[in-house]
């Protein structure tokens, strides 16, 4: 245990000796007070005594006199009134003292067991005094013991430190002896140091104009290279972008030769349920096996020859069809309006082109799709923006296919900003940017087609379907921007009026349908032989249609023709060969204006 320890306890030992020997001088204090008390009580009850004794007295000569008997409390008469009330004062006196003698011994009984208490508690305290005492005396021993012990323990730690000091002191003396010694051999090194130390003093004193001066250098090479970097890349810039013009305009020159407006016919093949038709299983078109332009119809026992820009046979499938269009839909991202129309009888397979199914889809998704890797490709250096909407345009109605109420009318309109364009107020718009984002779209505008049922085909389009996709790019190293917007068209379903069993409000559909068919026929027509006057006007679709059928747009006409008799029925579906104009397939003096009159 530690001095420190042992003075601690020490010292706590005195303080409880000093409180138990208070708290024994408050108990004597308190016993003395006690046994004044005591003596208090007894004196009044020895003059209670007294009073009583002579009480009784008085009561007892009182009766002598009378002739009672104090022992005998028997009623007897007085003689004198005076004597009956000084017996009933005595007597009343005699209980009170009785009384006042009971409480005082009652009260000195209770005194005499707190003075016994005390008594007692006084000689625990005198006991517990004896125990601290001893346990002090016991304490002051052992204080003592280490105290002495401390004492040693010191004396011994000094005299250890005294000898291990002389100890580190010699071997001191020893080192300051070596220095020296090494000092007087420093002392040329230290004078080369000191030559040294002013040099590099001199050195550092020249080091700003040293440093001002290669700073200096440094900042005109580096002025030189940038300025050479920056030629180069102003040559590198230059060139990039001579060469996305002129892959532009390959690319334009390309698609200008094959024809701004192209013509291609899809034969879709024959179903179960028309080879188990007799009438219908007779096949009345051929192709040539050496032009893939080439379609042969038999009619009347006559072989008529067409001539088209493409024509796809019943088992060309849907990729083979989309490599076809896919230099169309890339021309969207150069910035021009393109058009891809599905033309075609009821059940001639247009939206299976346009839309195809989910295993296998058609050119609205593919397009999509390339459109995606086109412009994944193209960055950074280009930042696309790809948006869609859908509109339907039933009975020359125009309807969003994507916005929360369809059946509202929309209108086309005239951009306020001066450009001449047209727009659409209210027509809703999706950003898209993932194949996930492309499906919730589509899935959206079919819930919202209108749909009717005609004898040809039991879920047969009533209406124009148009996908408007916009692609807008800013390449942030050139500063250019493009905007180019893509149109694919599924049409209503075009036949004639007397067999497809219409009448009423379907009667007024086929008409409004043939109608916008023959409209567009005149716009595809008037394009082409460059006419002063094109009427755009003249429908709902082709007015929607007019800055992507106008001036430098690129347009596909998907001509979808059924294998069967009904081939013929309908609008011409294609010129005949030689004819100057493909696109007449869709004006043709077969049909005219008396089929929606």
């Amino acid at each position: 245990m530690s001095p420190e320890c042992v003075r601690q306890d020490a010292e706590s030992l005195r303080r409880e000796v000093s409180r138990w020997e208070s708290q024994a001088r408050q108990r004597e204090r308190r016993l003395a007070e006690l046994e004044r008390e005591l003596l208090e009580k007894s004196s009044r009850a020895e003059s209670l005594r007294r009073q009583l004794d002579d009480a009784t007295r008085q009561l007892e000569e009182s009766r002598r006199r009378h002739g009672e008997y104090v022992s005998q409390p028997v009623e007897v008469e007085v003689e004198s009134a005076d004597s009956q009330r000084a017996l009933a004062e005595l007597q009343a006196k005699n209980g009170g003292l009785q009384e006042q003698l009971s409480v005082q011994r009652q009260l000195l009984r209770e005194l005499e067991t707190q003075l016994h208490e005390s008594q007692r508690t006084c000689a625990q305290l005198r006991t517990q005094i004896l125990v601290y005492e001893g346990e002090m005396e016991r304490a002051q021993g052992q204080l003592e013991v280490e105290m002495q012990n401390l004492e040693e323990e010191k004396n011994r730690v000094i005299e250890e430190a005294f000898i291990r000091a002389e100890s580190e002191m010699k071997a001191v003396h020893e080192n300051l002896a070596g220095v020296r010694m090494n000092l007087l051999s420093l002392q040329p090194a230290l004078r080369t140091l000191t030559c040294d130390y002013n040099s590099l003093k001199r050195q550092v004193q020249d080091f700003p104009f040293m440093l001002d001066k290669a700073i200096t250098e440094a900042k005109q090479e580096i002025c030189q290279v940038i300025s050479d970097v920056s030629s180069t890349n102003q040559e590198l810039l230059r060139k990039y972008k001579r060469e996305m013009n002129l892959r532009k305009k390959c690319h334009n020159e390309l698609v200008r030769l094959k024809g701004n407006i192209r013509v291609f016919c899809r034969v879709r093949p024959v179903s179960q349920e028309e080879q188990d038709s007799a009438a219908d299983a007779k096949t009345m078109l051929s192709f040539d096996s050496d032009d893939d332009a080439i379609l042969y119809l038999a009619n009347k026992g006559k072989m008529m020859t067409f001539e088209l820009d493409k024509v796809f046979p019943p088992q060309a499938t849907q990729q083979e069809v989309f490599q076809e269009v896919q230099s169309l839909v890339t021309s969207c991202i150069d910035g021009f309006n393109v058009c891809i129309f599905a033309y075609g009888q009821t059940g001639s397979g247009k939206t299976y082109t346009m839309e195809g199914v989910p295993d296998n889809p058609g050119i609205n998704q593919r397009a999509l799709r390339l459109l995606f890797s086109e412009v994944t490709e193209k960055a950074p250096d280009w930042d696309y923006k790809i948006s869609v909407s859908m509109v339907e345009i039933y009975n020359e109605t125009l309807r969003n296919l994507l916005g929360e109420n369809p059946s509202d009318k929309l209108d086309i309109k005239m951009n306020p900003d001066g450009s001449g364009q047209l727009y659409v107020p209210g027509l809703t718009e999706f950003t898209v940017q993932s194949p996930e984002d492309i499906n919730r779209v589509f899935e959206l505008g079919h819930m919202n087609r209108a749909t009717a049922c005609t004898n040809l085909n039991e879920h047969s389009s009533r209406s124009h379907a148009l996908l408007i996709i916009t692609v807008s790019g800013f390449n942030s190293a050139t500063g250019n921007r493009t905007q180019g917007k893509l149109n694919l068209v599924d049409l209503a379903g075009s036949e004639r009026i007397g067999k497809s069993g219409a009448e009423g409000s379907r009667l007024r559909e086929a008409q409004c349908i043939n109608k916008s068919l023959s409209a567009l026929g005149d716009v595809i027509n008037a394009l082409r032989g460059k006419h002063s006057h094109v009427p755009f006007r003249n429908s709902r679709l082709t007015y929607l249609l007019q800055d992507s059928l106008n001036g430098d747009s690129k347009t596909l006409m998907m001509v979808q023709v059924r294998p069967g008799p009904l081939t013929l029925w309908g609008p011409a579906f294609w010129a005949p060969q030689g004819c100057a104009d493909p696109t007449s397939i869709l004006y043709s003096p077969v049909f005219g204006p008396h089929e929606y009159s």
